[in-house]
Order: C-alpha cells, then structure tokens, then sequence
C-alpha cells in the first residue's frame, strides 16, 4: 500500500514494493511521478539510474521486500531505498558529493555504490527497526551542470567515466520474452553495451544450467577473451543446479570491473527467472508424466503385465535402465521385468542383477527390500533402488540407473519414489484381482458338473463361459432320471456374486436330492420354487427343466418345462429350426407357479439347444444378439455332434462383439446321435 502526501516543506511519498523482477520498474515508476510532480524534471536521468541500482541490489542481495521514500522539494530530490534482510549495517556519514573520476577513491565504499557515490550529491545509510536502507539525495542548481559535463557526443567522456544515459540504458533494456532464444539475446546485447562503456574488444557469458551438458557459451560479443591477458571474471549470482559467469576482455581498471558486476547481476536477476520458469515447466511435465503412468499402470489388471509395464515407463525418461524385482513366499527376489535404453546391453544387465556377491546390486536391492528405504549402488551399474510397498505390505524393488550423464537430481529422485508407490499399488491391485478371479473360477466350478455322462446313442455337450472376476448365477446339469431317462436342467439365477452362488448351490443342490427321491418334475420345480421364497434372499431363478426318455426305437421323448426361461432352439436333421416350449413362472417370486409342460420327439439327428440370457442378450453397441440370429446360427450346424454345435455357437455368440462378455453365456446341446 502507498501513501502521498504534500508536506509543507515539499512532497512524499512512500510505497512498499514486492521481492519480484518487476520491482525496479515499479521504483522508477513512483520516482518519475514525483519529480513530475515537483517540476524536477532535469533531475529525471540521474534519479532513475540510482533508483535502479538500488532496487535492483535489494531484491538480487537481501530477497526481501523493500520500502521506497522519494521526497521533493524546490532544492532537490531525496530517495531512500529498504530493504529487510537481517544483518548488520555500517552507519556512513553523510558525504559531499564526489567528483572524482579515480575510481580507487571510491572502491572501497563497495562497488554496489559506486553509481550512488558518483552521481549523488549527499548519500548515506539508515537502520532503522527491521529495516536497513540507503539513500540519496540529489540537488536541482547541480544536476544540470552535472548532466551537461557528462553526456557528450560518445556514450564514454575522456576521462573513463560512462554517461548517464548509457548507464540509464545498460540498466533498463529488459529480454522481449521468456525463452532460450530471446535469453541468449539479451545477454549478447548486454556484453555489446558493457564493452562500448568499457572499451572491451569482446566478452562472453557461460552457463551451466545443471542438466549434464556441462557449462556452454550462452552468449559472446566481439572476439572471446584472451588466455594471455588481463580478463575481468564476474560469477553469476544464480541458485543451483545453474552457474555460469561473464567474462569480459578487459583490464580490471577504472569503471569496467564494478561495471562487469553490474551487469553480471541484472543478468542473473533474468537467469533466475529463467530457472524458476524451467523448474516450474519441469514440475509441470511430472505431474503430467505421473497421471499418464497412473492411468496406464491402472488400466492393467493382469500381474505380468503391470510388471512389464513399469520400466517402460521409467526408461528412458528417468534412468538408463531400470528392473522390477519382486518377493516369492520365502522372501526372496526374483527378477521380474528389467530394460535398457540401449537394448544391446540388456543381457549385459541381466548377469549384472543375477550376480549374487556380498557387493553385488542383488545384494543392495535386497538391503531396500528388507529395510524399506532407498539405497544407493555404485559401479558399473550405479543407480538406486526403492521398495515396492503396498498396504503396508512389501512387494519388491524398483532399481533404476543413472542418466549417462549426470546424476537423479531431487526432483527425479521424488518422482520416482512416486512412481514405486503408484506401481506397488498397481502390482497389488492386479494380485488382488488375479485372486478373486481365481476364487470366482474355484466356486464357479464347484457349480458346474465335472462332465456330463456318456451315453450311447445321445450326445450331451455343454460349453460356459464366464464374466469378469465375480461367480454368475448360471448354471446346468445333466443327471440320471430313472431307467433310460435322464434330467437335463439350465438355469439363471439373478445377480452376480457370492450371493448369487450361494442360492445357485442351493438349486442345484435341491433339484439332485428331489431327482434322488424320485419325485416327478412338476413336484420338483414346486418344492425348488418354495425353497428360493424361503431361503433366497429376495433372489429368483429362471429354469429349463426336461426329461430325457429314450424310446426301443431310438427316439428321444423330451418333456420339456419352462420356469419363466428362453424357449429352447429345435434343430432337425434336415436344418430346419424353431423354438419350442412355453413359458411358466420363474421360481422364487411367488408363493404358487404354473409351468405348463410340452412333449418334443428327437428323431436321428435332431438336437435341442438349451441357453441363458448371456448368449441373446450379447451386446454389439445398442444391439444385442437376440434370438432369431441364435436360430439362425444353429440351423447350419444340423448334423455336427453335440460337442462341436455348442462349441459352434460359443464362438459365434463371442464374436459377435469386441466387447467382453457382460453377462455369463452358458450353453447345453442335446443331440440324438442314434442311427
């Protein structure tokens, strides 16, 4: 906030000014108000060059904010500049002003002041509170004869000394944007303006911006410094990873060594915004990088694949080479996946990380597995290595080399880590998945008949396919039913899960006992119906229940039911298909149901096609498989074995989409094969 006010002996005003680039700017800013404001104008060239040198050295050397006094009154101009850093500060008297061109009178006072000590004609320091600060005062019946002794045709006067208006100029170019290009430019037209106010034949700034390229030439003017002569060498005052310096092909004499410094520091001010700007691009692009790998490691479910995945995504970008070990049942690492940016030295790295010794990178890898911290390795294969910990629970290491050219920097090293936790993460969600899906198979099978019966003269043939990592409520079974008489059964329970297979058990269970006391299937269908509205759980079922009864002369006698179940597929010898049955209440939902029964005759070569909703109500998009395409696949397969018409329209059904499955697809093929 900024306060003005008209005093009675002149004008103040005061204004606090944040620790940013744009600070110099804003302190001529308020200066050139005022001296607008009192009528000062003759003092304008001077005031804004000693405005700038010290704004610019408090927000380069204290990094603080800074308060800025400017007063006016007839006889002149009094700016104070204040900084916050602690520390102690020499109380210098007030001194005339001086008009000496020898810059040794002056050097000791700092080259910081040199401009204040030359151009001002009274100037000091303060302390006061939190605060230190200079200030200057410049008087009006002095600056213009002052301006007028100093501003000659050239940019230099005989004696050495640089005029206002190039030093003006030297202070206020700014770069045109914030990029290499633009950066590189600037600093050439900085060394052209430090050696037309120094007499250099050339200068040159180097720069290392700690990215293993080592320091290069970022700009040069002229011819380049000579090996056998007096240089001035300024050390840019930048933050790590940068470093760099200006080195000008001077003498160290009269103004050019505090000059070089000058200009040194304004760059450096540019330098560090450039750093802050590459950092914050670099920051930028990891988080880019880790969202693409999380979306990537969590679209895998499959364990293999996940730890294949992860040194793809770690080399090249953050390691020459990187391996995924991960722990068995006793604790041990295996090898899981490993890559090399240069793939030629991929089996080269394989020996590396069987090695087995007291030194070897097994042996560190080992260290960060049981520990749980990073380690480091040295040669040949230097690196270091994270734990893969996942729900507390430790699954392995991730081992990544170094860059060929430089070391992990923090940044790498935190991104890294990032990367372990999510791929450890990632691991476990598939092993996770890889179990359920292994429980679901087990229980799902335990649901299913391990083989249906081998009869001469019918064909029973079944093929199931199953969804996604949960138990279906699908199920079907084929069992005796008397002299020459079997049961065929194909049901659907709704839901998924271990609900689903419990009322699934349940049914299956159910209907083996009733067939085993013999009971007729009208009664069976009943008593199953009962149990489900007993026992269910709000779940209901959806069964095809028929009765096989084989004639002397060879034809099969189905008496089919339909508990609220698709109608089954007729297929004849002779191609022709049609569906048959008619539809009854499905079991579970109300305490009484119908089930009206039909008689079917397979003759030779006649088959009965039994299925669940997963095979009509297979999706392509909006359309589903529906029933008169399943008619019209089964037609063709007339004369097959039952075997290969359910393997036939398994795959059929399959390939009707790209997408997986969403629902169980069972199929159960009945087949007269007499004859």
């Amino acid at each position: 906030m900024s306060a003005s006010e008209i005093a009675a002996d002149g004008l103040v005003r005061r204004v606090r000014l944040p620790n940013d680039r744009r600070t110099p700017a804003a302190a001529r800013a308020l200066v050139r108000s005022v001296l607008e404001d009192a009528g000062l104008d003759t003092l304008l060239n001077e005031a804004l060059l000693l405005t700038t040198e010290l704004s610019t050295n408090a927000v380069v050397h204290a990094n603080t904010e800074l308060d800025i006094e400017v007063s006016a009154d007839q006889t002149g101009l009094t700016v104070t500049v204040t900084d916050f850093a602690p520390g102690p500060v020499e109380q210098l008297a007030v001194g005339p002003r001086n008009e000496s061109v020898d810059i040794g009178e002056v050097a000791e006072r700092g080259r910081g002041l040199l401009l204040v000590d030359h151009f001002a004609s009274r100037w000091g320091t303060v302390h006061e509170g939190t605060g230190k600060g200079v200030w200057f005062r410049l008087e009006g019946h002095t600056s213009t004869e002052t301006t007028t002794a100093m501003v000659p045709a050239t940019n230099v006067v005989e004696a050495g000394t640089p005029s206002v208006g190039a030093l003006t100029a030297l202070l206020q170019i700014n770069p045109e944007r914030q990029t290499d290009e633009a950066l590189a430019e600037f600093a050439t037209d900085l060394l052209s303006r430090l050696a037309r106010l120094t007499g250099a034949a050339g200068g040159v700034v180097r720069l290392d911006r700690g990215d293993g390229g080592g320091r290069q030439l970022l700009a040069r003017h002229g011819r380049p410094p000579r090996e056998d002569a007096d240089t001035i060498v300024v050390p840019l005052a930048v933050h790590r990873p940068y470093s760099g310096e200006l080195e000008l092909d001077a003498a160290p004499t009269g103004y050019a060594q505090p000059l070089a410094t000058i200009v040194a520091e304004r760059f450096s001010l540019h330098l560090e915004n450039d750093r802050l700007r590459r950092t914050d691009l670099r920051r930028q692009t990891w988080l880019t990088f880790l969202a693409e790998a999380s979306e990537l490691l969590a679209q895998s479910l499959d364990v293999n694949l996940t730890m294949a995945l992860i040194p793809q995504l770690v080399v090249p970008r953050l390691g020459q080479w990187c391996a995924v070990h991960t722990t068995d049942t006793w604790g041990r690492l295996q090898l899981a996946a490993a890559t090399h940016a240069d793939e030629g030295a991929l089996p080269q790295l394989h020996e590396t990380l069987a090695d087995t010794g007291p030194d070897s990178v097994l042996a560190r890898l080992e260290e960060a597995s049981r520990l749980g911290t990073q380690v480091m390795f040295g040669t040949p294969s230097e690196g270091f290595a994270v734990p893969l910990t996942a729900r507390g629970t430790r699954l392995g290491t991730l081992a990544v080399g170094r860059h060929p050219r430089h070391r992990h920097d923090a940044d790498e090293v935190a991104v890294l880590e990032d990367v372990a936790r999510r791929a450890a993460l990632a691991i476990d969600n598939a092993r996770i998945h890889d179990e359920r899906h292994k429980v679901a198979r087990t229980l799902q099978a335990s649901l299913l008949p391990p083989a249906l019966p081998k009869v001469e003269g019918v064909g029973f043939a079944a093929e199931y396919v199953p969804t996604g990592s949960e138990v279906g409520g699908d199920f079907y079974d084929v069992v005796p039913f008397g002299d020459d008489t079997w049961l065929v059964v194909v049901g659907d329970v709704s839901g998924k899960g271990v609900q689903a297979a419990t009322v699934t058990g349940l049914v299956r269970d159910v209907i083996r006992i009733l067939v085993d006391d013999g009971k007729p299937m009208t009664e069976i269908l009943c008593r199953v119906n009962r149990t489900l509205v007993q026992r269910g759980g709000g779940r209901y079922c959806t069964l095809a229940m028929a009765s096989v009864r084989r004639e002397p002369d060879g034809t099969l006698v189905v008496c089919l039911h339909l508990a609220g179940h698709d109608r089954a597929v007729l297929v004849r010898a002779d191609g022709k298909a049609s569906f048959v049955g008619e539809g009854g209440t499905a079991l579970g939902l109300l305490e009484t149901i119908s089930s009206p029964d039909v008689e079917v005759r397979l003759g030779a070569g006649d088959s009965l096609i039994f299925y669940t909703d997963g095979v009509t109500e297979r999706r392509r998009g909006r359309e589903l498989f529906g029933t008169t395409r399943l008619r019209e696949a089964a037609g063709p397969l007339a004369g097959y074995p039952a075997d290969v018409m359910a393997a036939r329209l398994r795959s059929i059904t399959i390939n009707f989409s790209v997408e997986e499955p969403r629902d169980d697809i069972a199929i159960l093929v009945l087949r007269n094969d007499a004859g």
